[in-house]
């Protein structure tokens, strides 16, 4: 493990750490984490006491989507859907290396044929169909199978009746599939307006980062809306719009606080409370 300073994505600079957190030597890759807010030192196993949340300064860690399961649903509870479908290369897409490669080096890296995971499950007794983007999957992108699995996922909510729930983390649309990836935010928006029309709940979560066509589509349409605190959210990242408006941005721009204090969100939940939040979100909005 490098014990080189990581740059700070969130403060102009990262303070040094002390003596005591600095990492030992001859220690096995992936037993020690460094916190890339407060650059505290913790130990793995601490931290996924902690539902990868910083001990210290309460820093979220990016966490896989089957992860992000493990923490929210009743133990034992989720059943996987559509577990394997997968996408294919129908433009025959090539920029550095072609798209099909691309696809089985993501698929060998995360154990999974896609960048999202969704099934049936609880929460506290509480049935729900939820699902999750995988970051690790070439960013947690959207394509054909991800839109496939999102409107198949709304639809069972609707068939079932039960809330459904997407924690979103994503760079949006996949750009090896083109126009066909572009499609899946209509197709995905007019499922979801199904579960308007019948009352079903939809609570959007939104993680570190949801970006992009993720974010102009499905990700900003739930009934209710949350976020994990310093999720980065938005449609274009901020260096770009920085550079296109040619201003300085105002400080945390496009982060869940900025969003919750311009009224684009309705609340930022850490980690360790949202079972328990959904939960009662839930109670109040289905009947």
């Amino acid at each position: 493990m490098s014990v080189e300073e990581p740059r700070d994505r969130r403060t102009p600079g990262v303070k040094e750490p002390r003596d005591s957190q600095k990492i030992p030597l001859n220690v096995p890759e992936g037993f020690w984490q460094r916190c890339p807010s407060c650059a505290t030192i913790i130990r793995q196993t601490a931290l996924e006491a902690q539902a990868h949340v910083c001990i210290d300064c309460g820093h979220h860690f990016r966490i896989s989507a089957m992860r992000r399961m493990e923490i929210v649903v009743d133990e034992g509870s989720f059943v996987e859907r559509d577990a394997k479908l997968r996408a294919k290369d129908t433009l025959k897409f090539f920029d550095s290396k072609p798209y099909k490669d691309r696809l089985r080096a993501a698929e060998a890296k995360t154990g999974l044929c896609d960048a999202f995971i969704s099934g049936s499950a609880t929460i506290l007794g509480k049935p729900v169909e939820i699902g999750s983007f995988e970051f690790a999957f070439m960013g947690g992108s959207m394509g054909t199978v991800v839109g496939e699995k999102v409107t198949r996922l709304f639809e069972r909510a609707l068939k079932n009746h039960c809330p459904a729930i997407v924690f979103h983390a994503s760079g949006g649309a996949r750009m090896q599939e083109g126009l066909l990836s572009l499609m899946q935010m209509a197709k995905t928006i007019n499922t979801l307006q199904k579960l308007r029309e019948v009352g079903v709940p939809y609570i959007s979560v939104l993680t570190d980062p949801t970006t992009g066509g993720v974010a102009a589509s499905f990700a900003m349409q739930g009934d209710v809306q949350i976020a994990e605190p310093s999720a980065l959210v938005g449609f274009a990242g901020p260096r770009v719009i920085a550079q296109t408006i040619n201003q300085q941005l105002p400080p945390n721009f496009q982060r869940s606080e900025f969003l919750l204090e311009h009224g684009m969100i309705d609340k930022i939940v850490p980690r360790n409370d949202l079972r328990e939040y959904l939960s009662r979100i839930m109670t109040m909005l289905h009947r």
